[in-house]
């Protein structure tokens, strides 16, 4: 079966000797005070750094998922106002996670083939949080850097956080555009789900130590601790990190990688132009994602395709929510193979 799911996704192939390699080197026991810990812990972070062009001042952190990031940031970063931008089902969870801890949390909904337009998000509070979603997977849209970074530039007083869960090693970020960005590695990451990523600018470290938040395991001023030592604030998932630096290892920098996805977003963007029964799902192709292809047609013929799909060994990502039953969704992820990507285009050839 060829998982075209957009996360948990398609893992890298080398996956399986990577694992192999972990047991015999007795990684899925070490201790997470070690020196073997912190040694790996430091590779990890200086990869990523390297690799996706993370600045050299920013902390990284690992947690959970990209899940917990919500959590942690709603207790030790926002202090009473946070707003929330966002066009679908995963930015509006965040709002609505952060309102149960943090309840003036505010919404800012757009629509699916709207454009942020940084001129008309101009805040005048004093140190409040903004919250966005880079690239959203429910719908396949996605927010540019420029616009990211014309949001920052307009509110030099708020922190800005981003949500990059299915974007995040996929494409090129701008990370000196945000203050605070997350994401889980069972997307573009191309590894089993169970480890998440924030990495933090210093304005950002500098108003958890303002808001002096210690009450729970996972506030951030423990976690900031804990990674001075290259150590995590509770026992972390060990293989996941080894996994993650091993992947790091092999993978091209993110500007190489950035290309291949833009190639292949393309390459989906022309073809689905040319079927009679199915279309990408959003209309203004400058919201496109470039990470996940939402496709839709009318739920009968969507039925068809999904039952065929499977007998032919293809799994592809149902749609979110209201839109389950009339659309599906590609991952674009590094992950897949040129040749996969054929296979799947070849299948949807007649549709």
């Amino acid at each position: 079966m060829i998982s075209f799911y957009p996360g948990p996704s398609r893992v890298h192939r080398e996956l399986p000797t990577y694992v192999r390699d972990a047991y015999a080197q007795g990684i899925m026991s070490i201790n997470h005070r070690s020196d073997a810990f912190v040694d790996m812990s430091k590779r990890t972070i200086g990869l990523l750094k390297q690799k996706l062009g993370i600045p050299k001042n920013y902390t990284i952190f690992f947690t959970s998922s990209a899940t917990e990031c919500w959590e942690i940031l709603a207790q030790s970063i926002v202090t009473d106002k946070s707003y929330h931008l966002y066009n679908g089902s995963f930015g509006q969870k965040w709002f609505d996670y952060t309102k149960r801890i943090r309840p003036l949390a505010e919404p800012i909904p757009f629509s699916v083939n709207e454009p942020l337009d940084p001129t008309r998000l101009i805040f005048d509070l004093k140190d409040g949080v903004l919250c966005l979603t880079h690239n959203e997977t429910s719908n396949g849209t996605q927010v540019h850097n420029h616009i990211i970074k014309a949001i920052k530039r307009n509110n030099p007083s708020y922190l800005v956080a981003v949500d990059a869960t299915s974007s995040m090693a996929g494409v090129q970020l701008d990370f000196k555009s945000a203050d605070i960005w997350y994401a889980s590695v069972q997307k573009c990451f191309g590894l089993p789900a169970g480890l998440g990523i924030m990495a933090c600018s210093p304005q950002a470290l500098e108003r958890a130590r303002a808001v002096g938040e210690r009450a729970h395991y996972n506030s951030l001023l423990f976690m900031m601790d804990m990674m001075e030592k290259w150590q995590t604030s509770y026992t972390p998932n060990v293989l996941g990190i080894y996994l993650l630096m091993r992947v790091m290892e092999k993978a091209p920098p993110i500007k190489a990688v950035h290309e291949t996805t833009l190639a292949r977003y393309e390459q989906w963007r022309d073809f689905l132009k040319k079927r009679k029964t199915i279309q990408h799902f959003v209309e203004a192709e400058s919201v496109h994602s470039h990470t996940v292809v939402p496709v839709q047609a009318d739920p009968k013929v969507m039925d068809t395709i999904k039952r065929s799909a499977r007998k032919a060994g293809l799994l592809l990502g149902e749609g979110y929510g209201e839109f389950k039953a009339s659309s599906f969704r590609i991952a674009n992820f590094p992950a897949l193979s040129q040749k996969e990507v054929r296979t799947l285009m070849t299948f949807l050839q007649d549709y």
